[in-house]
C-alpha cells in the first residue's frame, strides 16, 4: 500500500525537498549566505509550532517567541562547524535543544528583574505545547532526563513525533529510515525506552 500524501498543513509540508539538510550545512560551513536563507526557512515553521506558547505570558512583554526562535536559529547557524552535518531529524532536535535553552534563560532572567516572581522553568498556563497536554508538566523534568537517555535516533524519532507533529513518512525522511512503518516502529520503541527510563526516575 503506498502511503498517503502529505497535509498541507503539516509541518514538513512547506520543506523544499531538492536539498538535503546535510547538504545545505555543508553549504552553510563553506560560506554560502543564500544555502543559510534556504536553510533557515527551511527550519523556522517546525521551530515556531514548536516554540508557540512555551515562552510565559509575564516574558512575553520584554522578548516575543519569535524572536527566541530567530536568536536560537542564529546560534545554531554561528556553532555550525561543531555540529555533524547528518539528517534533518538530528539537525532540528539540536535547534529544538538550543531553544528550550533559550526560554529557560528568558524565564531566569525575567524572574531576576526588580519585582519578579521567583525563578522558575515551569512552561505557561496556557496554550500548552502538546508534549504538556499528554505527560503533565509536573513530568517534564523526567521526560527531558529520559529522552536524554535514548540513543540520537531514537531521541530524533520521539522529538519529531512527539513534539513537532511529523508524520511517520516525514520521520522516515528526516531521519534516513527506510520506510514509514520502520519509523513508526523506532517511534515505538523509543516511547516504549522512555516510559521505562521514566518510570525509572519515579
Amino acid at each position: 500500500m503506498s502511503e498517503p500524501e502529505r497535509p498541507s498543513s503539516s509541518p514538513a509540508a512547506t520543506l523544499p525537498e531538492t536539498e538535503t539538510t546535510a547538504v545545505l550545512l555543508e553549504l552553510v560551513r563553506a560560506g554560502d549566505t543564500a544555502a543559510t536563507d534556504r536553510l533557515v526557512r527551511r527550519c523556522l515553521p517546525a521551530l515556531r509550532r514548536w516554540a508557540h506558547g512555551r515562552l510565559p505570558v509575564r516574558a512575553r512583554g520584554m522578548v516575543d517567541t519569535d524572536d527566541l526562535v530567530q536568536v536560537s536559529v542564529l546560534r545554531a547557524l554561528n556553532q555550525v562547524g561543531r555540529f555533524e552535518p547528518r539528517r534533518e531529524g538530528a539537525f532540528l532536535a539540536y535547534l529544538r535543544r538550543i531553544l528550550l535553552n533559550a526560554v529557560r534563560d528568558e524565564i531566569r532572567r525575567v524572574a531576576r528583574r526588580p519585582g519578579g516572581e521567583e525563578a522558575s522553568e515551569d512552561l505557561p498556563d496556557c496554550a500548552a505545547p502538546a508534549v504538556e497536554q499528554v505527560i503533565g508538566r509536573e513530568t517534564m523534568e523526567a521526560y527531558e532526563e529520559a529522552l536524554a537517555q535514548l540513543s540520537d535516533a531514537q531521541q530524533e524519532a520521539v522529538i519529531l513525533r512527539v513534539e513537532f507533529g511529523y508524520t511517520f513518512p516525514e520521520i522516515a525522511d528526516a531521519t534516513g529510515s527506510p520506510s514509514a512503518n520502520a519509523a513508526r516502529m523506532t517511534v515505538a520503541r523509543a516511547l516504549v525506552r522512555l516510559a521505562e527510563a521514566m518510570d525509572g526516575r519515579r
